[in-house]
Order: C-alpha cells, then sequence, then structure tokens
C-alpha cells in the first residue's frame, strides 16, 4: 500500500475516483499500524528490559501512520492546489519521508519482538539444563520422580517455543538442523527416563552408567545446537563448513563451465581444474569404501578420467578463443561445453546409482532387526558371551549405515536433505554403543525388569532411525529424478478464495498437558502406521502399479498429518488438517477401486478377502469425509474433532 501511494502519477486532471482511492490506502495503512503497534505495546508491557526501546519504535510508527492518513486526506478537496492544507500532491516527499520512518520503526519493533522470542528460548534452555543437572546428581527413586515430572514440563515448554521458531526460520538448511536436534530432544527424553532409573536400581553397574552419561552428554549437545541456530551464533566464533557433497561440487563446476558461452574471461583454468579436482578426490569416498560394488567403482574410476580429459579439451580450446573469436572456435567451446557437462552428468548419475543401490540394499537387509532381536534374548538369558558376539555384529552394521549415510549425504540434492543424512550418520554412531552398554547391563542383571525395558527404549531409537532412513532415501530418489515435490501435491492447503472465502481465520488454541500428551500420542500411532506402509511398498517389485502409487500418496498425507501433532510440516491451522483429511479421504476412495481392478489378478481364496479389504476401505473413507466436513465450535469440539 505504500508503494502505491509512492508510485502514483502527478496527474494534472484528478477525478474523485482517484482522490477517494488514495484516501483509503492512506486510511488503510493508518489502521494497519494501530493495529500492529498495539501488539507492540502489549510485548512492551511484559517485558520491562526492552519497554524504553519498544515504547519508543512504536510511538514513531504510529506518528509516521498519522502523518500518512492526514497527507492523504484528499477526499474533501475540490480544489487542493489553492487550499492552504498540505496533502500528497503539494508534498510528495512528506508521504516519502514518512513512509521511510514508518518502516524504520516497524522492522524496530520486529527486532525487539524478536529478541525477546530468542531470550525465551535461552531461558527455557537453562531451565532444562539446570533440571538435568539436578537429574543426574539424583540418588533416591521417590527425588529422581519428582524432579522428572519437572524436567518433562519444562522440556514441553521448550519444544513449543522451539517448533514455532522452526516454523519462522525463512533458511531451510537451519530448519533441518532445529528439526533435527529437536528430534533428538524428542528420543533423548525417554533414553533419558530409563537410563536414569537404571542406574538408580544398578548403582555399581559400569556400563549402566556410560550408558545414561552417553544420554546426558547428547541432549546438551542438542540444547547447544538449538541455542546456536537461534542466536546465530558459533561457540568461539568459528565457522561452521560442512563438507561440501558431490553434487553440490558438480552443480557449481557446471554453472562455471556453462558461463563461459557469456564471458571467456570471467575465470581463470586453474581454478576449474582446482574444482574438479575437489570433486574428484570426493569420489574417493565411493571407491575406497568396502560397500561400493566393483562395477560401480570401475565405472566411477573410468568416468574420473574422461572428466580430465573433457577438461584439459575444453581449456585448450578456450584459450584459443580469448586470443582470437573465430566461428569455428566459438562452435568448438560450444562441444567441449556440452562434452564436459554430459560427462559430469553421468559421473553424478553414477554415484546417485552406487549410493542408493547400497542404501537400498542394506535397509532391505536389516529390516528383520534380527542382531536387536538376539541382544534382547541372550540379554534375559544372562548369556554374556552371546552378548559379546552380538555387539560386534551391531558394531559392523553400525558401520555399514554410518558409511551408507556418508554416501547418502554426497547425492542428497539439497542441503536440507545433506543435513539429515548427517543427523542419521550421528544417530547410527551415538545410538550403537549405547544398545551395547544397555545390553551389557542387563546381561550382567538379567532379571532387572528396568535394565530390559531400557534396552527396548534404545532399539526403538534404533528402528525409527532406519525406517526414517527409508523415507529419506525416497525423498533423495525424487530429488534426483525431478519429482520434488510431486507427492506433497496432495497437501493443497485452502487457499484464499478457492476453499475457504467464508471461512473466518482461526486463533490459536493453547492445548492443556493431557490434550497435548493424547494427540502425541495418535500423531504417534499414525507415524508408526505410515512405516509399515513404506515397507509394505517397498516389497512390490512393480513400484509404478496404481496401488503402490496411491498408497505412496496416502503415506505422505498421513505423514504431514503426524508432523501436524508435533507443530511441523505444512498444515498450520486444524481447518488445513481438515481439509487434508478430506483429500485424504478420497485418495482412499480411489485406492479402493484401484483393488477392485486388482484383484482380477488375484488368485481364488484370496480375491474375497481383497474385496472386504476395499469396501471396508470405502466405508471408512465416507466416515472420515463426514467427520471432515462436520462444522464445530468451541475449543473441546474442535479437540474432539482432531
Amino acid at each position: 500500500q505504500i508503494t502505491t501511494l509512492i508510485n502514483h502519477k502527478d496527474k494534472p486532471k484528478r477525478s474523485d475516483k482517484t482522490l477517494q482511492a488514495i484516501q483509503r490506502v492512506g486510511q488503510a495503512v493508518n489502521l494497519a499500524v494501530a493495529r500492529f503497534v498495539t501488539v507492540g505495546e502489549t510485548i512492551a508491557n511484559e517485558n520491562r528490559e526492552l519497554k524504553e526501546e519498544m515504547s519508543v519504535a512504536c510511538i514513531e510508527a504510529r506518528r509516521a501512520g498519522e502523518t500518512i492518513a492526514q497527507l492523504t486526506d484528499v477526499a474533501s478537496l475540490d480544489h487542493p492546489e489553492s487550499d492552504s492544507h498540505i496533502t500528497i500532491f503539494t508534498d510528495k516527499t512528506g508521504v516519502v519521508k514518512a513512509a521511510r520512518s514508518l518502516l524504520a520503526s516497524v522492522t524496530k519493533v520486529l527486532v525487539l519482538a524478536d529478541r525477546i522470542v530468542i531470550k525465551q528460548i535461552i531461558t527455557s534452555r537453562n531451565k532444562v539444563l539446570a533440571t538435568m543437572e539436578q537429574l543426574e546428581k539424583v540418588s533416591s527413586f521417590q527425588e529422581f520422580v519428582q524432579i522428572f515430572s519437572q524436567f518433562g514440563n519444562e522440556m514441553v515448554e521448550f519444544a513449543h517455543l522451539t517448533g514455532d521458531r522452526q516454523n519462522d526460520l525463512k533458511d531451510e538448511k537451519k530448519k533441518a538442523r532445529m528439526a533435527a536436534s529437536r528430534a533428538v530432544l524428542e528420543k533423548c527424553t525417554m533414553m533419558l527416563l530409563t537410563a536414569s532409573k537404571t542406574c538408580l536400581r544398578h548403582p555399581d553397574c559400569e556400563s549402566a552408567r556410560i550408558n545414561k552419561d552417553g544420554v546426558f552428554h547428547r541432549m546438551r549437545l542438542a540444547l547447544e545446537q538449538v541455542i546456536e541456530i537461534v542466536t546465530d551464533s558459533r561457540p568461539n566464533g568459528e565457522n561452521e563448513m560442512a563438507p561440501i557433497s558431490i553434487y553440490s561440487g558438480i552443480k557449481e563446476f557446471k554453472n562455471k563451465v556453462e558461463g563461459l558461452r557469456e564471458n571467456l574471461y570471467f575465470l581463470s583454468k586453474e581454478n576449474l581444474s582446482t574444482m574438479l579436482e575437489v570433486i574428484l578426490e570426493h569420489t574417493e569416498d565411493f571407491t575406497d569404501s568396502a560397500y561400493t560394488s566393483h562395477e560401480h567403482r570401475e565405472h566411477i574410476l573410468e568416468l574420473s578420467k574422461q572428466a580430465k580429459m573433457e577438461l584439459e579439451q575444453l581449456v585448450s580450446v578456450w584459450m584459443q578463443a580469448q586470443n582470437q573469436k573465430t566461428k569455428d572456435l566459438m562452435e568448438d567451446l560450444e562441444v567441449a561445453i556440452l562434452k564436459t557437462c554430459q560427462c559430469m552428468n553421468e559421473l553424478k548419475r553414477e554415484v546417485h546409482s552406487a549410493a542408493t543401490s547400497l542404501a537400498a540394499d542394506l535397509l532391505k537387509y536389516h529390516t528383520d532387526h534380527m542382531v536387536l532381536k538376539a541382544l534382547k534374548i541372550t540379554g534375559v538369558e544372562g548369556n554374556l558371551e552371546a552378548v559379546a558376539e552380538y555387539t560386534c555384529k551391531l558394531s559392523e552394521q553400525k558401520e555399514q549405515l554410518v558409511e551408507m549415510c556418508r554416501l547418502l549425504r554426497h547425492v542428497s540434492g539439497t542441503e536440507p536433505l545433506e543435513i539429515t543424512c548427517m543427523h542419521a550418520e550421528d544417530t547410527f554412531q551415538v545410538t550403537g554403543p549405547q544398545i551395547i552398554s544397555a545390553a551389557e547391563t542387563l546381561a550382567l542383571h538379567p532379571s532387572s525388569k528396568i535394565a530390559k525395558e531400557n534396552l527396548e527404549v534404545f532399539c526403538e531409537a534404533w528402528e525409527s532411525q532406519l525406517s526414517d532412513m527409508s523415507m529419506l532415501l525416497r525423498e533423495i530418489n525424487d530429488v534426483f529424478e525431478g519429482r520434488r515435490g510431486e507427492k506433497r501435491i496432495y497437501l493443497s492447503l485452502p487457499r484464499p478464495g478457492k476453499h475457504n472465502a467464508n471461512l473466518k481465520p482461526l486463533k490459536p488454541v493453547k492445548l492443556d498437558t493431557e490434550e497435548q500428551a493424547k494427540i502425541a500420542k495418535l500423531g504417534l500411532e499414525l507415524h508408526l502406521l505410515t512405516s509399515d506402509v513404506d515397507s509394505e511398498m517397498e516389497k512390490w517389485e512393480d513400484q509404478e502399479n496404481e496401488v503402490v502409487q496411491r498408497g505412496q500418496g496416502m503415506s505422505s498425507m498421513a505423514y504431514s498429518m503426524y508432523l501436524f501433532t508435533r507443530g511441523e510440516g505444512l498444515l498450520k491451522t486444524t481447518q488445513d488438517l481438515f481439509h487434508q483429511a478430506e483429500i485424504f479421504a478420497t485418495e482412499g476412495t480411489k485406492l479402493a477401486s484401484a483393488l477392485h481392478a486388482f484383484s482380477d489378478q488375484v488368485h481364488d481364496d484370496d480375491k474375497p478377502l481383497l474385496l472386504l479389504e476395499a469396501e471396508k476401505l470405502i466405508s471408512l473413507c465416507k466416515q472420515l469425509q463426514i467427520t471432515a466436513k462436520a462444522s464445530v465450535q468451541g475449543k473441546s469440539a474442535t479437540f474432539a474433532k482432531v
């Protein structure tokens, strides 16, 4: 609106319509400022230390808004030129000055409000840390239970504050780092409970102490990382340099090579050679890996050799073209650019294939969780020798999965996915030894219920990370095939004027602890079901089958609903959730008809069972449609509908 005012043309003839429009815009700006400032003043009253600065910024904003309203008060003027009343027509610079002042003070209010949010998060983190220190030192069960209850409440508050912050972050990289840290804290809270209880029950057990210390250490690191992201700082002022991936290296290299078409002099040949050397150094992660197949290794080495030759040829033509730009030389340069880029694309495809095929094989191989099951059984039997044997197997498995994450990071295609790969690598690195110490504790105390429960919790974390890897692998493949976001089309949220023309904006509702727990539990169940669906889908050889594709689409939608229960993802309001549920039900009906068509290929005994399931699905979808469309009012009714 300010831009409209500043850019309006000074026409000699001004119709009533123009005058009214200008006045309306001026009033709208003033009203918007007044509303904005009211919020700022409320924040100021709640935060004494910034009250003065905030109040000054609010007064300046209000003053500028009123000035704009006065300067645009032109509708009543028949002859503004002859009138002594100063308006936008007689003093355009006045509006520009007021607009500048307004934007400066609005920015200041926003920055101050942001400082308050950051302070709230830091205060909340400090509370959590202080309670953690108490938990670490506690020596009686009763005291532990009391303090842990307080700790739980503080963690819920911290989760809400950081969840809101995560949604507000614009930088996708920071968003991914924040999500990773919050996931660690969420999983570690349960681990901290069982590991501490085991330590209290078996105070002289060394492996139980190691297990507990590991959880506390990891939580402290995650809390520290959240604060780094929120305050945009690194300890000791060091810069975080994430290692460059092969994908981003190739992308940058190709951009430079293709840039030669526009400008032959913007970079040196040494610069290009160094870039290629760095990429080829990274490919050694693949060629040196014990898990890369012989075939992939050979292809990567051949393509690396070819890339050097193509670059030599390119440099040679490029140097000649710098001396004399003949038509023939420019055509040769174009051919050399195309051949170099094509070679890099082939190298990219080869490393992608090597990483994703290894990941698919490993994930398939480890889905049965045989080693974890064996550790639980031999632990309960108190068989220390067998536990030692299976801990060696788990360590091998950990090394394989860590290597898989490292290779996947190179081909993940986007920075957020790279961060997710690094987080997964870290999780396997840390959780492996923790399972081992928990299993050793159980083997030493085979009749201990709490030691058994503790091992279960760490094994679940491992299984959950493996399940997340299947989803991550799917996303990496989607990015590579240019399908990024295709499955998200079902998250078509209500667009203003399209679906929700007559919906009033909904105020955010604060849930109490019991309600939060209920929603979180339902969300978790939904998450586990999506993992089941995903692992079933992977068993299908024909991934293009309509049944699989519909199933994958529904799984993605259900996952977005799970994220909603955690205050994350694309569904921001309950209205978004209900709209998503309607689309989910429609998709379910389509899946049912795909199952009907598919039933013709099914053998006699199984066919009636399949058709029965399809009928069940249709009635459940109808039920969901009715629930999603039912109108509700009030907090408890909305909560029940959610």
